[in-house]
């Protein structure tokens, strides 16, 4: 892992409950205090490019909760029982041996008395336990494996979009750390409602405490290995960013997805990409990556 980077004010951004079929109401911007009562601190190194939703560990902010572990950083939504982010960071040097674990499990790391999602939340409803921070980006150690298999970094995914289409751009995404390449990965999900291989809309599992999103999404940042890299992004950057129905008929080619960053924070309201320089980000969020797909 990398030493921390850039300094970066972050800001307290909540999120609005999911009510609709197709998509969230989105979220109340972010509030700009005019003077700080504290120096911006660091941020890790999963969030080198920015905090989406200036999530923080404040049980009080339950539906932008942020859990900053090891091996990636994420925003809890209780109310959703699912993430509405995870980021982390991917270079050689968080690839191995390690076996694949397999032990999902509840997440015992959230505030006293949250519900955790369990294992088997999921059993029977035609979702798949979908990855974010993917088990193949954690191999390096057994512990690393073991991290990703926690339930808060699970959505209900489609079958279909979570083996083949997401699995996908996995592999792809992977192929760069052999070229020379460190990447930098965000994805999330939004809305309610989706389709699994059971066939019809189904909106919650759980007895109504895990939300099946309508819509996952999920933004690829591809550097040169080396250091301070949110400064090292420029307008040549490639960045790819998709957003996909959470539909069990998906097309497993998953650059038929591709949509701009700009299109992502509309959909979801979030600041992606938000460390990297102002005159860079206007720039490469507003386009579409058109790059090879494998």
């Amino acid at each position: 892992m990398k030493a921390l980077r850039l300094p970066v004010a972050l800001c307290a951004l909540s999120f609005v409950a999911a009510c609709s079929t197709t998509k969230d109401p989105a979220p109340a911007q972010p509030n700009t205090p005019t003077t700080p009562t504290t120096p911006a601190q660091p941020l890790p190194d999963h969030l080198t490019l920015g905090n989406p939703s200036g999530a923080t560990a404040d049980a009080a902010q339950p539906t932008n909760y942020l859990l900053s572990k090891p091996q990636y950083a994420l925003s809890y939504h209780r109310d959703r029982g699912i993430p509405n982010w995870v980021s982390w960071h991917l270079d050689a040097t968080w690839r191995g041996s390690a076996a694949r674990q397999d032990d999902f499990r509840a997440d015992n790391t959230l505030p006293a008395g949250w519900y955790q999602v369990q294992a088997t939340s999921y059993s029977g409803s035609g979702f798949d336990r979908g990855h974010m921070c993917p088990s193949a980006d954690r191999t390096n150690t057994i512990a690393d494996n073991s991290a990703t298999f926690f339930m808060t970094n699970m959505v209900p995914q489609a079958p279909r979009n979570n083996q083949q289409t997401w699995a996908n751009l996995e592999d792809y995404t992977r192929s760069f750390l052999t070229t020379g390449n460190e990447v930098y990965i965000i994805c999330g999900s939004y809305g309610r409602g989706g389709t699994g291989s059971n066939g019809g809309i189904t909106q919650t599992l759980d007895n109504g405490r895990v939300t099946v999103p309508n819509r996952l999404w999920k933004v690829v940042v591809i550097l040169p290995t080396g250091t301070d890299d949110a400064t090292r992004v420029t307008t040549s950057t490639r960045i790819i960013a998709i957003d996909t129905p959470n539909d069990n008929s998906i097309n497993t080619n998953w650059g038929q997805y591709r949509v701009s960053v700009d299109a992502i924070e509309t959909a979801t309201g979030l600041d992606l990409l938000s460390a990297i320089p102002s005159a860079v980000q206007q720039v490469v969020e507003a386009q579409v990556d058109n790059g090879p797909t494998n």
